[in-house]
């Protein structure tokens, strides 16, 4: 939660009333309350003016700091049963182990549904149990559950079905697996129907009917607390003993946090905890096939949170997006080194061969979607599609025309039969998911589901229109909210002498940032530019000089082409205020501070 008032209530920050990215600068907290909440902090928790400021900026009250700063578990942590259809899950579960049965996981093929079923079918296997995993090839098979891959996992002796990060929109295939006697059982987080599927158990904080107030999980999430219902069930049951050890659930925090930042969910609450103590697992690199990645992406540092959503989750993305979608479950279920090391470095190719499809795709669908809100500036939702673009990269073109339009985007990749396969990214404020669902039901899309932020669907290509039409007339009243209130929150002013890298450890401390928890942003005053210059794939390293003759290094991300780039580019040895957010630059073992600039504005005077 945001402290910030409304656009109206303060002068803007620095008088930046319309950046080069055309956004107003507000400080986040401003007003009378939000300085008494950073007062009390500083003085009841003898914090440093700067981290308390971060901290009441995201919404965090005097008496929440400590537990802010230092989630933890057991704080946080909530009774599994509290979401619905768990006591059923669980029942069955403890079933399968007792009897020794065969249990097949189906996952997704993003980094989610991989951790999931890795999760899931590690647990089981260290039981004992035969725990086969399927994850379903994006173009032959599509999302979620399918009767062909149910079929054959039955052949091969499974009884129990368990869906993860899937399943909630898989009616048809499960309504098959029923008939055919495979019971099912469902861990999932995506946007629900009223009409759930035929299964044992639909465990989905996302269910209509289920009031836990855990629909910030992911499915990662949902599995580990079953994993927690599932093994205090075994324990009360006397299963465990001597010559069989109860498994440390804690183990697992790892996948639990790589999922929880590469599915962009928010960084509240249980989620916080999540991530903060699974980072602390992961940096112990007991995980054989976690090691692995981290060495084929020679990442030497100890990880944090934003190593995972863009250094591990897109290697394991990369599997599912344009190789072998089961990549990423092998690799996080391995303990054999040579074959970790070996499905790391195949994921290591297949991203930099993601990166070059997908900059060119991306490149077509801006020029295009250019020339759409030139004729057209009102368009409250982008659509596109192409017939050369890869499906596996769809979600990654909505994402970044998402991130240049400020906008719910959706692309297709549209196949010589007619079909279209698309994927979608929103803004804060705009329920992709529900809208989705919305349309499918509406019978715009045969098939399609997901979360506020990111949602997917399957049409006929002539159908790419009304879709379109449908989704701008669900959405439009919701965008345009959403835009008018667009400004960048500014958490303070800061100086070039103040970007220390003692700084960033300090700010480290509110974190982990990501969705629903971002990372502070500082406004650096009417500082030269003194160098600027184009570096790898279109990014714009500058450096910023302060009045008093302190200078800190900078970056500025894709944006060589765009304004705030060419600005930056043709702006040496002028002084312009400059928004970023602050991190470590560890080049050849020297640490520090580098500026990620995401604005400026000319100064004045």
């Amino acid at each position: 939660m945001s402290c910030a008032p409304s656009l109206a209530e303060v002068p803007a920050f620095l008088g930046v009333a319309a950046s080069l990215t055309g956004r107003r600068w507000q400080e986040r907290c401003a007003g009378s309350l939000v300085q008494t909440h950073i007062a009390k902090m500083v003085q009841a928790h003898a914090l440093p003016e700067l981290l308390a400021r971060v901290l009441a900026g995201r919404g965090v009250a005097p008496d929440q700091a400590a537990r802010y700063l230092a989630p933890r578990l057991r704080d946080l942590m909530p009774d599994p049963h509290v979401l619905l259809d768990m006591d059923a899950a669980v029942r069955r579960l403890v079933r399968a182990v007792r009897r020794g049965e065969t249990v097949a996981v189906f996952g997704d093929y993003d980094v989610d549904g991989a951790a999931s079923a890795a999760m899931l079918a590690g647990y089981l296997r260290g039981l004992g149990l035969e725990s086969p995993i399927h994850i379903p090839d994006r173009i032959t098979e599509g999302y979620g559950p399918n009767v062909a891959a149910i079929n054959a996992l039955a052949a091969e002796g499974a009884t129990l079905l368990v869906c993860v990060d899937c399943g909630t929109s898989g009616h048809g295939p499960l309504e098959e697996a029923e008939k055919s006697g495979l019971d099912v059982i469902v861990l999932d987080h995506h946007a629900a129907a009223e009409v759930l599927p035929p299964a044992r158990a639909v465990v989905n904080p996302n269910r209509l009917d289920d009031l836990s107030g855990l629909g910030h999980l992911c499915a990662a999430g949902v599995v580990f607390l079953t994993l927690v219902a599932l093994n205090r069930a075994l324990r009360l049951d006397g299963y465990f003993g001597p010559h069989r050890p109860e498994p440390a659930l804690t183990d697992a925090l790892d996948l639990v946090a790589l999922a929880t930042i590469a599915d962009v969910v928010p960084l509240t609450g249980l989620n916080r905890a999540f991530v903060t103590q699974g980072l602390t697992v992961m940096r112990h690199r007991d995980r054989t096939g976690l090691a692995a990645l981290l060495d084929a992406a020679a990442l030497s540092e100890p990880p944090e949170a934003w190593h995972l959503g863009f250094v591990l989750g897109p290697r394991i993305n990369a599997g599912g997006r344009i190789g072998d979608s089961a990549l990423g479950a092998r690799l996080l279920t391995t303990a054999d080194p040579a074959e970790a090391t070996r499905i790391a470095a195949e994921l290591d190719r297949l991203n930099r061969e993601r990166q070059a499809i997908e900059a060119q795709a991306v490149m077509e669908a801006e020029a295009e979607m250019d020339r759409a809100l030139t004729a057209d500036p009102a368009r409250s939702v982008l659509v596109t599609g192409s017939t050369a673009w890869h499906p596996g990269v769809v979600g990654l073109i909505a994402a970044r025309l998402k991130e240049r339009f400020n906008r719910p985007a959706f692309a297709f990749a549209i196949r010589p039969d007619g079909g279209a396969t698309g994927s979608g990214r929103s803004i804060p404020g705009a329920d992709l998911g529900l809208a989705v669902r919305a349309c499918v039901e509406a019978g715009l899309a045969s098939k399609g589901g997901g979360h506020a932020m990111a949602a997917g669907v399957t049409l006929r290509a002539d159908d790419i229109p009304r879709f379109e039409s449908h989704l701008s007339m669900l959405l439009g009243a919701s965008v345009a909210v959403a835009r008018s209130a667009d400004a960048l929150l500014i958490d303070g002013g800061l100086s070039a002498g103040g970007a220390t890298a003692e700084t960033v450890r300090l700010l480290q401390r509110a974190g982990p940032f990501g969705q629903g928890a971002p990372e502070p942003v500082f406004a650096l005053g009417r500082h030269r530019l003194v160098d600027a210059a184009v570096v790898g794939s279109g990014h714009v390293r500058a450096r910023l000089r302060s009045r008093d003759g302190q200078a800190v290094g900078a970056i500025c991300f894709r944006a060589a082409e765009r304004p705030l780039g060419l600005a930056l580019l043709n702006g040496i040895g002028r002084e312009m205020h400059v928004a970023g957010t602050l991190s470590c630059d560890r080049w050849r073992g020297a640490e520090r501070a580098q500026l990620r600039i995401v604005d400026a504005a000319p100064s004045e005077g």
